[in-house]
């Protein structure tokens, strides 16, 4: 089997590569989502995804598999275990890697075992938040998001350094590994504060090393149009845009209308159709398979690398949706834009709309959200406690000011350089819990996400940016409004909101919890040191040329 393996990773690395098709703009390709089962390899249910997977690999009309990882935060088999025959038949997968169930260790870990048994191509996520299990809900973990996983993989990429055991130790760079890392990315939302970060997390993914997008299931062809036109505006067109197509049923349709799941949406009205067509003879089924074969002739209409196609569990229905997507003359992707948009009641989109195809017009943006900009109009958010937190913080940890230079003196010639002066830990540990719910990390994200703290006020500790799983703006786990949402909302009425992302990906480091994380910012310490510092980053290397121009110090300037 090793050998088998070997052999098998060395025709993946010589063949063209999942990557090179999807960035070559004449193919548009099939992809097809299997969703692992609860379970061993011989269990009933693995057996049939086992059966299903076989016949995807002798499908022609598939390009590659995808492989869910506990996909809704449920206990499941190893997307691996699925994946290994289908690799070794020689089609493509994507393994899906998500963050809630490993810490960065267990990630790393699991990236070598990939890497050593021939699989390239990685899916990374944050993950859902866990789901009931076995004696009830797990301890998600999220120590890292998909923009530290990211991360880590890109410079695995690079060859990663091997820590020095001692003082005289060498230090090592570990042999490089192969991955084509993507990601996923939504702007089916609601609000602007639920949408422009999600947008300004799509352009760190790739920054910090995504090769290629996945957007999330959604079910409004302008928004889709909206997803692809923002990438050209932002000269990031080279990275490919694969659509979801999700083959939806009446249960199907009333679960997602719940919101069920994080960040799917079904709308009022889009149910009403479902609950209608589903009361047919054959309970909907040519309707919901020609919905999903619109999506597919829209997406493919609109130039996109490739489509997903979920929610299928049998060749037939694969087979059927591909059919009758190619009796579809060239041109009829075009009237199905202009039907299949069902967004929520006011929601926002970008682009203002072009009144002949009902898209976006990337030439001209939403005339309320361009007002917006105008008036930097102030909301709840901005807090008279977010105006002068912002303005201390200004005054103590600015470099080159006074009360900085003070600071790092006072913390660096202390007896305990972690802890500083006994006062003065009082004081931060005071202060920080009644203002912001500190839990003492050590390692502090507050001057990030617009002086709002992610260990206290988000469920998954999301340090950047928003997961994808709001509900109407909230969090999926808790019913509070996203601090990812918040922040945004004070920047914006500074006019700063392009800087929400600015900083350098936040991959905490557990050896500072418990220490003061005022010395950790004054002496160098903590996250954003590599920043203070002009660390290279992952995209100084790995990036192709145009892409500098994608950098988040590039102002999002209007038209």
């Amino acid at each position: 089997m090793i050998a088998w393996s070997l052999k098998s990773r060395e025709r993946q690395t010589a063949m063209y590569t999942l990557y090179d098709r999807l960035a070559d703009q004449s193919q548009f390709l099939i992809g097809v989502e299997l969703v692992t089962t609860r379970g061993t390899i011989t269990d009933r249910q693995a057996v049939d995804s086992r059966s299903f997977a076989t016949q995807l690999v002798h499908s022609s009309e598939i390009d590659w598999v995808s492989i869910t990882d506990n996909a809704g935060g449920n206990p499941q088999l190893s997307p691996m275990a699925l994946g290994k025959p289908i690799l070794y038949a020689e089609k493509d997968v994507i393994i899906h890697l998500s963050c809630k169930d490993f810490n960065r260790h267990g990630l790393e870990s699991q990236a070598w075992e990939l890497s050593s048994e021939g699989f390239h191509n990685i899916l990374a996520l944050s993950g859902d938040y866990p789901a009931a299990g076995y004696h009830g809900h797990a301890k998600p973990v999220f120590d890292v998001d998909s923009v530290g996983l990211l991360t880590m993989l890109d410079e695995m990429n690079r060859g990663l350094s091997r820590p020095k055991i001692g003082r005289k130790s060498p230090s090592k760079t570990i042999q490089a590994t192969n991955f084509c890392a993507g990601a996923v990315a939504t702007n089916f939302k609601r609000h602007e504060n639920e949408v422009m970060p999600q947008l300004f997390k799509l352009e760190k993914k790739i920054e910090c090393g995504a090769k290629f997008i996945i957007a999330q299931i959604g079910f409004d062809a302008r928004k889709s149009h909206e997803l692809a036109c923002y990438l050209q505006r932002r000269n990031l067109g080279h990275v490919p845009l694969v659509g979801n197509v999700f083959l939806l049923s009446r249960p199907a349709a009333r679960f997602f209308h719940k919101k069920a799941i994080p960040g799917v949406v079904v709308s009022d009205r889009l149910l009403e159709e479902c609950e209608h067509q589903a009361k047919g003879s054959d309970r909907g089924a040519r309707y919901f398979k020609e919905l999903a074969a619109k999506q597919m002739a829209i997406f493919r209409g609109l130039g996109f690398a490739g489509g997903y196609l979920g929610g299928v569990h049998r060749i037939v229905d694969v087979h059927e949706i591909l059919d009758i997507e190619s009796s579809f003359s060239s041109d009829d992707w075009k009237q199905f834009a202009r039907e299949l948009q069902y967004p929520e009641p006011d929601e926002f989109y970008y682009f203002s709309q072009d009144r002949e195809t009902k898209l976006a017009d990337p030439a001209r943006l939403n005339e309320a959200y361009e007002e917006s900009l105008r008036s930097r109009q102030s909301n709840h958010n901005v807090t008279f406690r977010y105006r002068m937190s912002k303005l201390v913080h200004d005054w103590a940890f600015t470099p080159g000011r006074r009360l900085y230079e003070w600071g790092k003196s006072i913390y660096g010639s202390s007896k305990n350089t972690k802890q500083g002066p006994p006062l003065l830990r009082i004081v931060e540990h005071a202060s920080k819990a009644a203002l912001f719910g500190c839990r003492d990390c050590g390692d502090c994200s507050l001057p990030d996400i617009a002086f709002l703290c992610p260990e206290s006020q988000c469920a998954k500790n999301q340090r950047n940016g928003p997961c994808g799983g709001t509900r109407d703006g909230k969090c999926e786990v808790e019913e509070f409004e996203c601090i990812w949402g918040r922040a945004y909302d004070r920047l914006k009425a500074e006019g700063r909101e392009q800087q929400l992302l600015d900083h350098a990906p936040a991959i905490q480091d557990q050896s500072l919890r418990g220490t003061s994380s005022w010395a950790n910012t004054l002496l160098g310490r903590d996250h954003a040191a590599a920043k203070k510092k002009g660390v290279e980053s992952p995209s100084d290397t790995a990036a192709p040329d145009n892409s500098k121009s994608t950098q988040s110090t590039k102002p999002h300037a209007p038209l």
